[in-house]
């Protein structure tokens, strides 16, 4: 039961979910975009977002402005940008009591194959195991490599193991990235799959496109942040991926959307 209404506020009654990251100062401090988070929430609100994923410290801070949408909450921590160029495993830090004391409605941790995966995948199944008795939902983000690992990890070979390893690991949904073929991404794994939006695009109307196709390949929805928050206008980008995601309306409409 427990469970169930939490999925309720990050999944949208279509099944579909628009979950913007903002989890990223653990890793790059205040990056350009958020360093007012109060006026970007109220922006993605604004725009139709669903759920929103961010750290245990800004959730405490801006409660308040997220009261009305979804939380996702990281349990673990990344290598942060002055860190050891060669660390890509991001490591647990927090534990479920916390979820709970900030009303989160789930909880995400990284995994992937390849390097980063000896504590990571771990860290996945002790969540996972320590959720199941609470009713909190466990989002898998699987990281080929680990976290900000080389490209070359990030194919769609290592895509479809990672998903169906955090899947047979007990998560809820999965976070993971796009790449052409990725319904078999979908099809290997046993819940709903969320695309992350990597990188920040200076081609709005390609990354939309982009958002498109991975949807029409069964994705069930998107986890992105640069190019939300990044964007010129974060609230008519918003629109732009909401109405994609919700209304499946077409590449041009969005665009349209987009430019207001």
């Amino acid at each position: 039961m427990g469970k169930t209404r939490r999925l309720n506020k990050i999944l949208a009654k279509d099944g579909r979910s628009f979950v913007v990251a903002m989890d990223h100062g653990t890793n790059g401090g205040s990056v350009p975009g958020l360093e007012q988070p109060s006026k970007v929430i109220e922006q993605v609100v604004e725009g139709g977002a669903d759920a929103i994923i961010a750290n245990v410290g800004f959730a405490k801070k801006f409660a308040r402005e997220m009261a009305g949408i979804g939380l996702i909450l990281r349990m673990d921590i990344p290598p942060t940008m002055s860190g050891d160029k060669n660390d890509h495993e991001s490591r647990l830090v927090f534990d479920v009591d916390i979820a709970l004391k900030l009303g989160a409605d789930a909880v995400i941790v990284n995994g992937g194959p390849g390097a980063g995966e000896k504590d990571s995948l771990a860290a996945i199944a002790s969540v996972v195991r320590a959720c199941e008795g609470t009713g909190m939902p466990v989002v898998g983000e699987v990281v080929p490599g680990g976290f900000d690992a080389d490209p070359q990890y990030k194919n769609l070979e290592n895509l479809i193991l990672g998903a169906r390893i955090v899947s047979e690991l007990g998560v809820d949904l999965i976070k993971i990235g796009y790449k052409p073929g990725f319904e078999k991404v979908v099809e290997g794994a046993f819940c709903p799959v969320l695309v992350l939006g990597g990188s920040k695009s200076n081609n709005p109307a390609d990354f939309l496109s982009s958002i498109k196709d991975a949807f029409n390949s069964g994705a069930s929805g998107v986890a992105i942040g640069r190019n939300v928050w990044g964007a010129d206008d974060p609230v008519n980008m918003t629109k732009a991926l909401a109405a994609i995601i919700h209304m499946n309306v077409a590449i041009e409409e969005a665009v349209a959307i987009l430019k207001g």
